[in-house]
């Protein structure tokens, strides 16, 4: 799970996907997984991997596959430097605000990084009113303090500047527990596939996609470039089978393997090609499970709507409690997320 765990530590959200893109980039150019690798304008990660044919020979027209799985990471940007050092920020991506109350996060400057605390304005419990106890408050009513003076943070931080939350990559029981496995597992996930992947007749376009969780708006060029016959989406889902929610909106369970999912508000999956990635699973004794998602969405719907059309299949690892510090996968999930990618692309 190392990295894994480094992917998740480190800060990249819509439009800043600098850091996380050098990690992958690195790994993979290390590893030779791929005969080509370029960034696309928009910032996007592609690896192009021509033919490995297990008998040695040429393929004149392969299949061409695009994998997608997005780089960015849900966060804020800073929008106001107040007299005091005090930071506004604006949320690139979906945050509930019940789960923003003092919460530890990180600064990311030009000069450094900066711990700081996030918490919204207002009276503390011992002399607030009980009107101001029972209110959840917005997005723009929370600030950040990074311990400084007005002065010194007008040195250091900009407007623009990433602002992520801060949480620790931990392994507990059966599961893994992060900030931002969405989406880093299905960063990961493309990685350890195509790491485990040895031949395969089709051509692979694996990218790593910028700015999805502001309205899939990486994907959408790269799919248009790539030009693919095939789409795959690499991302997470809900899994809610958790008190407080009726077990028919759970969406996945934990445990039984990554999700094909049939749809979400944004794609419905080609239904022959979602059947034909189950009867892999099943030769190769890989868990699975079907899910869909009555709102949101990801990367396939960009990929299977461009140019004429694309066929498009969506993997999604099931995650307890999405977009919080303390988002959890299970490991079976995990395992068997690029056990059943790899098995499908070494059969195209």
């Amino acid at each position: 799970m190392e990295l894994l765990a480094k992917l998740t530590q480190t800060p990249s959200v819509p439009g800043r996907e600098d850091r996380v893109r050098e990690v992958i980039e690195n790994h993979v150019r290390e590893a030779g997984l791929f005969d080509e690798i370029r960034t696309d304008a928009m910032g996007s990660l592609i690896g192009i991997r021509r033919p490995r044919p297990k008998d040695g020979g040429k393929i004149d027209t392969p299949l061409k596959v695009m994998l997608a799985a997005h780089m960015d990471q849900i966060g804020f940007l800073v929008s106001h430097i107040d007299e005091n050092g005090f930071l506004r920020v604006n949320p690139v991506g979906g945050f509930d605000p019940r789960n923003l109350f003092a919460r530890q996060v990180r600064v990311c400057t030009a000069g450094g990084d900066l711990p700081g605390v996030m918490n919204p304005s207002g009276r503390p419990i011992h002399i607030a009113t009980t009107e101001e106890k029972t209110k959840v408050p917005q997005i723009n009513e929370f600030f950040i303090d990074v311990g400084m003076s007005g002065e010194d943070v007008l040195e250091r931080v900009k407007i623009g500047d990433m602002v992520v939350l801060d949480g620790p990559f931990q392994e507990v029981g059966d599961f893994v527990i992060s900030q931002c496995l969405d989406n880093r597992v299905g960063c990961w996930a493309q990685i350890r596939a195509l790491e485990k992947l040895e031949h395969h007749d089709c051509e692979i376009h694996a990218a790593w996609t910028v700015q999805e969780e502001v309205g899939l708006r990486g994907a959408m060029p790269a799919a248009y470039d790539i030009a693919p016959d095939l789409g795959i989406s690499c991302d997470t889902t809900l899994c809610c089978k958790i008190p407080g929610v009726p077990d028919e909106q759970r969406v996945t369970v934990p445990g039984d393997g990554v999700c094909l999912k049939v749809m979400d508000s944004s794609t419905i999956a080609d239904i022959r090609l979602l059947e034909d990635i189950e009867a892999v699973a099943a030769k190769n004794g890989i868990k699975c499970q079907r899910g869909v998602l009555p709102r949101g969405g990801q990367d396939g719907a960009m990929i299977q709507r461009s140019r004429s059309g694309v066929r498009t299949a969506v993997f999604a690892c099931p995650v307890k409690y999405i977009h919080t510090v303390t988002e959890m996968s299970h490991k079976v999930d995990l395992e068997a997320y690029p056990a059943l990618l790899a098995a499908y692309l070494e059969q195209l």
